[in-house]
């Protein structure tokens, strides 16, 4: 069984996280341009991410096998970054389940809406990300890109009002 948990405050796994990372992430490596942030984390980056952001981490069986960041954006947002499944994990459901836990954290901190980015590129993505409600908001292009770069995607988090 998975469990996804909160980020342990005690969390010691930082380069297991940032192998996880770069591993979920290697697909893209051909295929888009510019090359993902994820080749610019350290240890210590992700250790300094690890205290800025929210983050949920996926265990199966004490082996980190996903995780996600999230960071609270103003006017009233939850930015979802670093969304990561081990491949040995992928299909099964555990991105939604991530997802689900960022939406929480949006629903408890009354924030209206889940942001992301994704490549042009990875249209994969963009279907995947559809399937899970989020809706293309923008066209974007990386610092120095007279192209569009990526997307950024939009998902309505419904909020509980008394």
């Amino acid at each position: 069984m998975v469990e996804v948990t909160r980020l342990p405050n005690d969390f010691t796994q930082w380069s297991e996280l940032l192998a996880l990372i770069l591993s979920a992430f290697a697909y893209m490596d051909a295929r888009i341009d510019p090359p993902s942030s994820a080749h610019k984390l350290t240890v210590e980056s992700l250790r300094q991410k690890g205290q800025d952001e929210l983050c949920y981490i996926a265990k199966h069986n004490g082996v980190l096998v996903g995780c996600i960041f999230c960071r609270p954006e103003l006017p009233n947002c939850l930015y979802i970054g670093k969304l990561a499944i081990s491949k040995t994990r992928q299909g099964q459901g555990l991105g939604r389940q991530l997802l689900a836990q960022a939406e929480q954290e949006a629903i408890e901190r009354g924030l209206a809406k889940l942001r992301l980015e994704t490549r042009i590129e990875l249209v994969e993505n963009h279907a995947t990300f559809r399937r899970w409600g989020f809706e293309k908001s923008a066209d974007r292009s990386h610092p120095g890109y007279d192209r569009i770069t990526f997307i950024e995607m939009i998902k309505a988090v419904e909020l509980v009002t008394a």
